[in-house]
């Protein structure tokens, strides 16, 4: 099973440039156009929160018409920049999203069992989950202790030395991880929210953050950093899933780069 994953896409209305810098709308369908030019088409497309950047319906609108292009049957979670009433009715045509409260949800019908968590508490930037979420992560995880899964949340469990993007990471990560060290079956945890790739052995599996289809925020570790962000490069990932070799994951990124060339 091939899983393709994208991130913090943050599409605008028509017309409106991200930031009032970048096309995020027409980066994102650049991605859509890579993974679809993949040499082996993915059996999944992950899409890992922060779909539109104010939460607004004309953007969830947006969202619906680029994704309409797709050949790929696909997953979503929220992110911070999401409002989670918009997006429910901008997916409600999507069976596994609940119709109320937290958009926790769990997908059986592929090889690998996939469970997305809602990580955005109603209007704030953080990161959280909670009691009754976790206790609902805790019973769908002991539903099967066998079968190889993935966990989706928008906010990586982690600190990542990045001082502007740890003020709004996940708080109270203990209480998360106890629940998902319990699980023996986890695979990986999936995340965005960071804009780059990030890898973390944590609760017993790793957790990998997925790059933005539309900018990249700066590797900046001094304590007193300012926020900066490039645009570019931009990348997505892609989860290969084998039953006799397990799960590997590979960045993949988008854009025009020289060659082919003739040796490896």
């Amino acid at each position: 099973m091939l899983i393709a994953q994208l991130s913090d896409p943050h599409i605008r209305p028509e017309g409106v440039l991200y930031q009032g810098v970048a096309n995020s709308n027409r980066m994102f369908n650049e991605a859509l156009a890579h993974v679809h030019a993949l040499d082996r088409c993915p059996d999944l497309l992950l899409i890992t929160g922060d779909l539109v950047d104010e939460g607004r319906p004309e953007e969830y609108a947006m969202v619906r018409e680029l994704l309409a292009a797709t050949r790929i049957p696909f997953l979503v979670i929220p992110g911070n920049h999401d409002h989670r009433e918009n997006f429910r009715a901008a997916f409600g045509d999507q069976p596994y999203l609940p119709r109320e409260g937290p958009l926790h949800w769990c997908v059986e019908d592929h090889p690998v069992r996939l469970i997305g968590l809602d990580s955005c508490p109603t209007g704030k930037h953080h990161g959280h989950i909670d009691a009754q979420g976790l206790a609902w992560l805790a019973r769908t995880l002991a539903q099967d202790t066998v079968r190889p899964t993935v966990l989706m949340l928008h906010h990586p469990p982690f600190m990542s030395g990045i001082p502007y993007m740890d003020t709004y990471r996940y708080m109270e990560v203990q209480q998360l991880e106890d629940v998902v060290r319990a699980a023996p079956n986890v695979e990986l945890v999936l995340c965005g929210h960071v804009h780059r790739t990030m890898l973390r052995r944590w609760a017993g599996t790793v957790v990998c953050t997925c790059p933005s289809t539309t900018t990249e925020i700066d590797l900046q570790l001094a304590p007193e950093a300012p926020p900066q962000s490039h645009i570019g490069p931009r990348g997505c990932m892609l989860h290969l899933w084998d039953k006799a070799h397990g799960m590997v994951s590979h960045v993949s990124h988008i854009g025009a780069f020289e060659g082919p060339y003739g040796f490896a």
